[in-house]
């Protein structure tokens, strides 16, 4: 298969405020008013969160029938793990990321437990946004 590039550009409406602009959506990024936001959107690390949540209620619906079982509905519990010390240049950080993030998915189905052991093999294998979190991804980040 051919590769799909994706792209967005993104402006800067404060030190702590960001809209990015998809072509499509406009999507906030803010900090709480304690980090010196708005909070008129979720932060950036929520939004790794909600991402991955995305991506893996896509894929999990689309192996599902690929499976054929059906699958009413998908509910996650997510929550991840930040030490900001990197963040804020203090000692004892040892990366600015999760150190670790817990998913739990809740299905809607009548799959057997057998089935839905192999359905979140697959659906772990399968996930871009979990592969990006779980492996290294070259970033290029430079300056025009």
């Amino acid at each position: 298969m051919a590769k799909v590039k994706y792209s967005l550009k993104a402006r800067s409406e404060s030190p702590a405020r960001l809209i990015a602009d998809t072509g499509e959506f406009k999507i906030v990024i803010d900090e709480p008013t304690n980090l010196g936001g708005t909070n008129e959107g979720p932060n950036p690390v929520q939004y790794v969160l909600a991402a991955l949540c995305g991506c893996l209620n896509v894929v999990g619906h689309m192996i599902a029938n690929e499976m054929g079982f059906e699958l009413k509905g998908l509910e996650f519990e997510i929550e991840g793990d930040i030490n900001p010390a990197k963040l804020y240049g203090k000692p004892g950080g040892n990366r600015a990321g999760y150190e670790e993030i817990r998913v739990d998915i809740i299905p809607d189905t009548d799959a057997d437990e057998t089935t839905l052991e192999k359905w979140l093999e697959l659906v772990e294998d399968r996930c871009p946004v979990s592969d990006n979190l779980a492996n290294i991804t070259p970033v290029k980040i430079s300056v025009k």
